[in-house]
């Protein structure tokens, strides 16, 4: 079966990239980063590779979607380097954020409906409410909203150069004052920036917002939300039954062991030679 594997099984660096429209460069790449494992080697030093790079190049590429690559790389590294409770670990990662995205979404949802003008009016009798100088009206002063929104103080003064929110000056302090509307700016900023929404996107919004003196405009971008979120889950779950495959694949060509031809282990279990030392370029 080794003698099979072989010799009618090697596989070259162009072979895995055409498959995939990548470069034969970033196939090297993926294996001098333990994406891969250590390609085998011709008597005249050439990279060679079987089925199990192939799928161990399937199973990445698939996590990728779903993980991102940087995580998609440090799961593919511990599987192998014979680390798999590693790599379950991130896998477990991902689908905790992945949760609390999905929590995220529901918490924007939530904060949308209570955004109407019977629940702003209250949000004048919460700790660090100002009464603006002659204006009658209830507001906040930055470090009060920045601590309850979770970020900084320059955060917020960055969001407000962006134009996404727009405090008022108090007029004796010349202190920065948010009144309803400013909150309500800034809570919907918080929201979709943690949904992954650049400042960028998120200021046609916040605009919107304001000049249709409501929330509707939000709809579709909340419906897209929802999109990608399932989308990252499909990923998920397609990338799993990808590296699950490689696992098995991986398992197999354990067991069996072939041997090169200078009589070493064709598949060290670790990305390097069997030594432990690093492979020959």
């Amino acid at each position: 079966m080794g003698e099979k594997l072989q010799s009618t099984g090697r596989l070259r660096p162009v072979d895995l990239a055409r498959g995939h429209g990548l470069s034969t460069q970033a196939v090297r790449n993926y294996e001098e980063a333990g994406i891969l494992p250590a390609a085998g080697r011709t008597p005249h030093g050439y990279r060679t590779y079987t089925p199990l790079h192939a799928g161990a190049l399937r199973a990445f590429l698939a996590l990728v979607p779903g993980h991102g690559h940087r995580t998609a790389s440090s799961i593919m590294r511990a599987v192998n380097e014979g680390a798999v409770e590693e790599a379950f670990r991130l896998i477990d990662e991902s689908h905790v954020q992945l949760l609390d995205d999905r929590r995220t979404l529901q918490t924007v949802e939530r904060a949308l409906r209570d955004l109407e003008p019977a629940t702003a009016s209250r949000s004048g009798s919460v700790t660090g409410a100002v009464t603006g100088s002659g204006s009658g009206s209830g507001g906040r002063f930055i470090g009060p909203l920045a601590g309850e929104l979770g970020i900084r103080p320059a955060t917020l003064r960055k969001w407000e150069a962006a134009g996404l929110v727009c405090p008022r000056r108090d007029a004796v302090t010349g202190y920065r004052v948010y009144d309803e509307a400013a909150i309500r700016d800034a809570r919907l900023t918080r929201q979709l920036r943690r949904g992954g929404y650049p400042l960028e996107q998120i200021a046609p919004l916040i605009a919107r917002v304001r000049q249709a003196g409501g929330l509707e405009p939000l709809a579709d971008a909340l419906r897209d939300w929802h999109g990608r979120l399932a989308a990252r889950g499909r990923a998920m779950l397609a990338g799993a039954a990808e590296l699950d495959a490689y696992l098995r694949e991986l398992g197999r060509d354990q067991g069996r062991r072939p041997e090169g031809q200078d009589g070493s282990p064709a598949w060290p279990e670790a990305h390097g030679s069997p030594s432990g030392s690093p492979a020959p370029v």
